[in-house]
């Protein structure tokens, strides 16, 4: 699963991939940094920690995203 997310301030998107079928967990922020993971449980928890989903233009998208990692959380 890839996802885009647009913020108010960023001129890029930010994206969120997940695929355990390969074992990657990363994101790359609007800044262009980015963080790998090694689970979709860190991912999760390291985005509801420092993303606030007010910062996103379409805040649905976050919450629908979360929801999305979280059910690759409890396979």
């Amino acid at each position: 699963m890839e996802f885009e997310l647009q913020t108010h301030e960023g001129a890029y998107p930010n994206q969120v991939t997940v695929d355990p079928d390969n074992g990657r967990y990363m994101l790359r922020s609007a800044d262009t940094s980015g963080e790998i993971f090694n689970s979709a449980y860190e991912l999760l928890n390291w985005i509801q920690q420092n993303w606030d989903k007010d910062a996103f233009v379409h805040p649905e998208k976050y919450d629908q995203m979360i929801e999305a990692i979280r059910s690759k959380t409890d396979e």
